[in-house]
């Protein structure tokens, strides 16, 4: 029997409303997006795991597409705990794995630190622990990558800034290591999203790390992770260098990194069929979940 499209659907958690999409039946599997997208990030993976026998939901964010978007609460305790109620809203005690690109992977981070009890299993794409980030980002190599975080910090002018030229910049920002990573269908998506929404929301996720009690947060996030944690990486990512997955079992007792070398930053929509498979071997305990 042929498996059914994916559906739209929305539900309260944490006090907002969440919009998400959902394909497939059986144990959850939460698809978190990154900066500057929405859940159709991940198109390609919805289908495949629904194929696999999971119910696969991915969300917009807070501050994203369809989701509410409040004027706080862009902190990352506040951000899992959106997700630890949407995995209750949407029915299950926990989640089979929370699946987290860019942001997303902070967002999966932190669920893992404060709400271990909401997931079985990590899978982390391109977003550095916030251990390892604490220590990497003043290295000379990454501060000239993640320049762009401290001109966030600026109010209103960013927004500004983005927003020229129907969004350009960020047009621009979606290459990969083999050039563009969206054709224009895909682009439309979103900037349809950002016409509608604004940044706001997405930027306010950057300016919560420099506000007051941030540091307690991230001593929090340092303790050590018990939830079983695959990282996928690819290496060309012109944001976050491949020294931030140095380290690891530092702070997560269980964990194996799978480099994609022919990927950036974007690397579940630039190497679809390798991302999936590899969650999917994680999720069944076969190579990809072994060290």
């Amino acid at each position: 029997m042929a498996q059914a499209a994916w559906s739209h659907g929305e539900a309260e958690a944490n006090g907002i409303r969440v919009h998400y999409v959902s394909q497939g039946q059986g144990p959850l599997v939460l698809l978190l997006h990154g900066f500057p997208e929405l859940w159709y990030s991940w198109r390609h993976q919805l289908p495949a795991l629904a194929a696999a026998g999971f119910r696969a939901v991915a969300p917009d964010l807070r501050g994203y597409g369809g989701t509410d978007a409040p004027r706080r609460g862009y902190d990352v305790r506040t951000l899992a705990a959106d997700v630890r109620d949407l995995v209750r809203a949407l029915g299950y005690r926990r989640a089979a794995a929370v699946v987290g690109h860019d942001w997303g992977g902070g967002v999966a981070w932190a669920l893992a630190a404060f709400h271990p009890e909401a997931l079985e299993r990590l899978v982390i794409l391109n977003a550095p622990h916030p251990g390892a980030f604490a220590r990497g980002l003043w290295r000379p190599d990454q501060l000239r990558r993640s320049w762009y975080m401290f001109f966030f910090q600026i109010p209103v002018l960013p927004e500004r800034l983005l927003a020229r030229r129907d969004y350009r910049l960020l047009e621009r920002a979606f290459r990969g290591a083999r050039g563009p990573v969206l054709g224009p269908e895909d682009l439309e998506v979103y900037k349809t999203a950002f016409r509608r929404r604004g940044l706001t929301g997405p930027l306010n996720y950057y300016r919560a790390l420099f506000r007051p009690g941030a540091l307690a947060v991230r001593r929090r996030l340092e303790r050590r992770l018990e939830v079983p944690t695959l990282v996928i990486w690819g290496e060309q990512d012109f944001a976050l260098g491949k020294r931030l997955t140095e380290g690891l079992d530092r702070w997560v007792a269980d964990v194996r990194v799978r480099y994609v070398p022919t990927a950036g930053h974007w690397v579940q929509q630039e190497e679809p069929e390798v991302v999936t498979r590899a969650i999917l071997e994680f999720l069944d305990g076969g190579p990809a979940g072994r060290a």
